[in-house]
């Protein structure tokens, strides 16, 4: 592969990312903490992953796992903050885990994050088509296939990816800001409810701590999903040296603080003698049934319809990693220097429209595959959607612990003015809690797809991650040999590292 050094400095083939690259100094703090919790789609979580999580665990203590998940990724947080300030890369994992655990190492944590994320924004599509079409059908008395509403949200999402971020972040947050004020109508009418009274089952460890904790955690982690994104924008960030680490800590913070609050209202609203029976019943309707039950029918739909934008919301902020991580890894020729292009917006057009294709032939895949399914309404959601984005955290869980080793190897080298605390213990931590959180979820796979017993996709679904970092650790591998020029800038943004280390 040629590392075509003839390429001109300006342009739309990314060269040094500057003058041609992605915009730069664009987004603040509070834009990039939208971005992050789009990703994790509140209002998704909150109607349909809670209530799933009750229903397939049986575990009472669902809000609790939030908080516990919050302190494994605030320990998380502690080192990751601390390199953001020195690696301001589009391609954020690949980055920190080329620099921290060696270049080929990186290369293959690349395609593992380039198949998570690409497997995160095009299962969306699955439950997204689903709510759309069911709402839509309800309310008009149409028959909507589910891929007929997914397309219409490629749509949207594939234009907002060829524009200027500055747009998706504007729209995003309307979207989320919407979504908050729905969970907390939520909230405010469960409490005012609450047919036991106001308990603390929700948060009593006793409850959470059962036989049934380990798959509740792997649950619950999904939730977290994109939290980690503010520094794939860290070279379209206003202040990149501090406004990474603030968003990371304020997202995951908000995150799992609001999930538990809202989790807890679910189950004093439902009472949570009575909780694992509802959510078994109405599953992911749980909450729209409990609006409709004791608000008006209005509510219920605002909240129906939010529910639908949360998943676009979700849909825009992965499509946007997975385009900057494809434009990254262009630009340092790891893949084909096309693949760095931008466009006068300074968008990452070769990454976007790579990403749209590979969703519209998913899209394609299923909808022909679910033809006559036994599964009926439900296919999109108990396939398409469960079985990627399921895979997806597989893979994200296991890039988070490889990052976690990777800032004590970075720091080894670049420590000078952090403390111990940051730079080993913190990170130490963090691997071994989210390393805990990544055996639960390997053992409990079979669960998150919906499988009862053994099934081969338990181990096909996660081998379509593994086997792609270890193809990529050879071909980083194969980089170092036979193009060592190349070699030397995987990580740093196509420059070699100024320590020109091997």
């Amino acid at each position: 592969m040629s590392s075509e050094t003839t390429l001109p400095t300006t342009g739309t083939i990314a060269g040094d990312g500057t003058s041609n690259g992605l915009s730069k100094r664009t987004l603040g703090v509070p834009a990039l903490v939208f971005m992050i919790i789009a990703a994790s789609a509140p209002l998704t979580v909150v109607a349909g992953g809670i209530p799933s999580n009750f229903a397939v665990t049986g575990n009472v203590g669902i809000p609790l796992s939030f908080i516990v998940l919050g302190v494994c990724l605030v320990l998380f947080a502690v080192g990751y903050a601390a390199m953001s300030a020195h690696i301001r890369n589009a391609g954020a994992f690949y980055a920190y885990i080329a620099q921290g655990l060696g270049r080929a190492t990186g290369v293959g944590a690349a395609w593992v994050a380039l198949i998570s994320y690409n497997a995160m924004q095009i299962g969306i599509y699955g439950l997204f088509g689903f709510a759309a079409s069911s709402f839509i059908n309800g309310k008009f008395g149409l028959n909507l296939p589910w891929w007929v509403t997914a397309l219409v949200g490629f749509v949207i999402v594939g234009w907002l990816g060829i524009n200027k971020v500055d747009l998706s972040a504007k729209i995003i947050g309307v979207l989320v800001g919407l979504e908050f004020v729905a969970v907390i109508i939520f909230d405010i009418v469960s409490f005012a409810v609450s047919p036991e009274g106001v308990s603390g089952a929700g948060l009593a460890p006793s409850n959470l701590f059962t036989a049934g904790v380990g798959a509740a955690l792997a649950f619950s982690m999904a939730a977290f999903m994109g939290f980690e994104s503010a520094a794939i924008y860290s070279e379209e960030a206003k202040d990149p040296t501090r406004s990474i680490a603030r968003a990371t800590y304020i997202a995951v913070g908000v995150i799992s603080l609001f999930y538990a609050f809202s989790g807890w209202a679910m189950t004093i609203g439902t009472g949570p003698g009575q909780i694992i029976g509802e959510a078994q019943k109405f599953g992911p309707d749980l909450l729209f049934v409990f609006l409709s039950g004791h608000g008006a029918v209005i509510v219920s739909d605002i909240a129906q319809v939010l529910f639908i934008t949360s998943l676009l919301a979700a849909l825009i902020a992965f499509h946007n990693a997975v385009a900057r991580y494809v434009f990254s890894l262009g630009r340092e020729s790891v893949l084909p220097r096309g693949f760095a292009r931008v466009n006068a917006r300074h968008a990452p057009v070769a990454g976007s429209l790579t990403q749209s294709v590979l969703a519209l032939v998913m899209l394609a895949v299923f909808a022909l595959a679910g033809i006559g399914s036994a599964l009926g309404e439900l296919y999109p959601v108990l396939t398409f959607f469960t079985w990627l984005t399921n895979t997806a955290a597989f893979g994200l869980v296991l890039l988070l612990v490889l990052i976690s080793i990777a800032v004590i190897g970075y720091f080894r080298k670049h420590g000078s003015g952090y403390s111990l605390w940051t730079r080993v213990i913190a990170p130490a931590l963090a691997t071994l809690t989210l390393g805990t959180v990544f055996v639960l979820i390997v053992v409990n796979f079979n669960v998150l797809i919906g499988s009862e017993g053994f099934s081969p996709l338990s181990w096909i679904l996660p081998a379509l991650v593994v086997v792609p970092g270890v193809a990529g650790l050879l071909w980083g591998l194969r980089l170092k040999r036979d193009r060592p020029d190349i070699y030397r800038g995987i990580g740093f943004g196509g420059a070699p590292d100024p320590n020109q280390e091997p």
